[in-house]
């Protein structure tokens, strides 16, 4: 009997798990499809079906082709990769170091680290701190914030404690210095904590649009999260797409405002979609690596 109470407890959650995926996918769904349908079947957002009408890439093509949506890609993915880049050196050289049980001062440092996860400076001082460095309207001001994510680091310090000590000590005695230790040993076998923290800062990098809308003033250096808020807020083809453009007719001006925005926000999960499984399979083989080598 308690069996089969299990077993049919096993299928609600199952059905419950399915219920609340469809709850979440379909919005997303819903705006692939807008995007995806031909303008003139295009009759209002919340009216649209499980197929597109008219199926055309056109809508696709003429809002890459808008100066500002474009250059919001590049901007986009020159922030995260920039800002990637960084997080992972100084997150991995901060893990390293405070993994050392004889370094001096450890516990002060490790408490100071968590005392920041609670307590932050705020935005106030964070913007005369910006400008006091002259990196107001500067990318710089967008990659350099929160180079070093506390949480994260005590992440990857727990992958960097599983590292076997007798790995390092065979480096040392190889003449391997602490800065090659790092990048040849302890790094590559924590595969699997450097691709969660890399997808975490990825993500949070890809999704930033408050700092940019505070710090850029550039319309030029505008991530793409900016642009598409700038659309969803104003919701004015005419001023989205340009003035000129919208009196020469171009195709962008031709488009329905749904499809525009239904684009624009599907171009703007495709990355995260592209690098989740990218590093999901990175993440898988780091595990496999560890408990082969533990």
């Amino acid at each position: 009997m308690s069996a089969k109470r299990n077993g049919i407890g096993h299928y609600i959650i199952i059905i419950l798990l399915l219920i609340t995926a469809i709850v979440m996918v379909y919005p997303l769904y819903n705006q692939l499809v807008i995007s995806l349908t031909g303008s003139k079947y295009i009759v209002d957002a919340s009216g649209t079906t499980l197929l597109p009408h008219g199926f055309t890439l056109s809508t696709y093509k003429s809002v890459l082709a808008i100066p500002k949506v474009a250059r919001g890609v590049l901007n986009s993915i020159f922030i995260t990769a920039a800002g990637l880049v960084i997080n992972i050196i100084f997150t991995s050289m901060g893990a390293y170091v405070l993994t050392k049980r004889n370094l001096y001062g450890r516990s002060f440092f490790i408490t100071m680290i968590v005392i920041t996860m609670i307590f932050e400076g705020g935005l106030i001082p964070d913007y005369f701190l910006m400008r006091r460095l002259h990196l107001l309207n500067s990318y710089w001001s967008v990659i350099l914030y929160k180079a070093v994510n506390p949480y994260y680091l005590i992440i990857l310090m727990r992958f960097f404690d599983q590292v076997p000590p007798s790995l390092i000590e065979a480096a040392r005695i190889d003449g391997y210095n602490e800065t090659k230790i790092l990048f040849k040993i302890v790094i590559p076998v924590s595969v699997a904590g450097i691709a969660t923290v890399s997808l975490f800062y990825g993500v949070f990098h890809w999704n930033e649009y408050f700092r940019a809308m505070i710090y850029l003033t550039d319309e030029g250096k505008f991530p793409l999260q900016v642009v598409l808020r700038e659309l969803l807020i104003s919701a004015e083809k005419a001023s989205f797409i340009g003035s000129m453009n919208y009196l020469k007719g171009t195709a962008a001006a031709q488009l329905d405002i749904k499809a525009i925005k239904a684009a624009l926000i599907i171009i703007s999960i495709i990355p995260i979609l592209v690098f989740y499984p990218f590093v999901l399979k990175f993440f898988v083989k780091g595990r496999l690596q560890g408990s082969v080598k533990e």
